[in-house]
């Protein structure tokens, strides 16, 4: 079968990859279409160190197609997203409702493929930019048929990353000012959760202009180039601040933009050993720097409430998808994403 490897050095859209059969517990999915997220690209420029070689992806969706024993709640046939969360159920953080903190969730990769006799690793748990893929039953969240699977891919990271940013991990309340800096796809779900949340200003920030249009119909009230004109639409500052590119000049930004008990919130992926500066002095008027690992998300509960949303209108999915690709052009779907020149693309099979 086709997926994308990465083998420490290079790039390749293969046609040999097999995949086992379904264990217990674990759901064999036929990926229909998958997003092409920054995360992705991160890993192949080493800003995300990950073992190789590694089979790329995950942000998709599929059908089922088999599934192993112990598994009652999706069955072949059905349409699902996929989470990144392989999380335990069992684990105290599990218990919580906190599954982006399972420890066995995070750093043992899986090696449910092989190409050539030889076992390859799966990224996030995931590996959505192969034609099949193996998750844990609890990655697999069924959907409803009528939503495009094109447009449902980006439920499993973009949209669980930027709503549930606002929603979970900020807890935006009605009337409160957000300020979002930088506009990709998970600036665009930042957007729309501050809207969805009922922000009265929602300001995006980026250095593209050809990005505004988007902004604004995802939900944003301003549109500003620069970080440093936020000041004269918000002059007290925001209640929260959204940091989406990942660097550091904008984390000391968007801490400087904050009023009084006001909000950083960090979702811009650095590399692991960058470090940004702040003022402390700054803080002690009940300001605080969050971090945020995949919108504190809950995959089970949050993305069967956004498929309603979106069913709803109320949750913008198909304006995501700027361009769909088919898997053998995965060079020009990079180079797009790394140009910026889509809010998120899309590979098919």
């Amino acid at each position: 079968m086709r997926g994308v490897v990465f083998d420490g050095k290079h790039v390749e859209v293969v046609d040999d990859l097999e995949i086992r059969d379904p264990g217990p517990g674990e759901v064999l999915v036929a990926i229909a279409a998958a997003g092409l997220c920054h995360s992705d690209l991160s890993v192949t420029d080493g800003t995300i160190p990950f073992p190789v070689p590694v089979v790329l992806g995950h942000e998709g969706a599929g059908v089922v197609e088999a599934v192993g024993a112990g598994v009652a709640h999706v069955a072949p046939g059905d349409h699902v997203a996929l989470s990144t969360l392989a999380g335990c159920g069992a684990c105290a953080e599990c218990d919580r409702g906190r599954p982006t903190m399972c420890r066995k969730a995070i750093g043992m990769p899986g090696r449910p493929f092989s190409r050539q006799g030889a076992p390859l690793y799966q990224f996030a748990s995931n590996s959505a930019f192969a034609e099949r893929t193996l998750v844990k039953a609890v990655q697999a969240i069924k959907i409803p048929k009528d939503i495009p699977l094109t447009s449902a891919a980006l439920m499993g990271c973009g949209v669980v990353t930027g709503v549930g940013a606002v929603l979970n991990r900020a807890r935006v309340g009605l009337g409160e000012r957000v300020v979002v800096i930088g506009t990709g796809g998970i600036g665009l779900n930042v957007i729309q959760g501050a809207r969805i949340a009922g922000a009265s200003s929602i300001v995006a920030v980026d250095t593209n202009p050809a990005k505004e249009e988007a902004a604004r119909r995802f939900g944003a009230t301003d549109f500003l180039l620069s970080a440093d004109e936020v000041r004269d639409v918000l002059p007290t500052g925001a209640d929260h601040v959204f940091e989406c590119v990942g660097r550091t000049a904008l984390i000391r930004k968007a801490i400087d933009l904050l009023d009084r008990h006001g909000q950083a919130v960090l979702l811009g992926m650095t590399a692991p050993t960058d470090e940004a500066t702040f003022l402390p002095a700054a803080m002690f008027l009940d300001k605080s720097i969050l971090g945020c690992r995949y919108g504190s998300s809950r995959p089970q509960l949050d993305i069967p409430l956004y498929a309603e949303l979106y069913r709803q209108g109320r949750l913008l999915l198909d304006e995501l998808v700027t361009e769909t690709y088919p898997i053998e052009d995965f060079a020009k779907a990079a180079d797009d994403a790394h140009h910026g020149r889509v809010a998120r693309g899309v590979l098919t099979f």
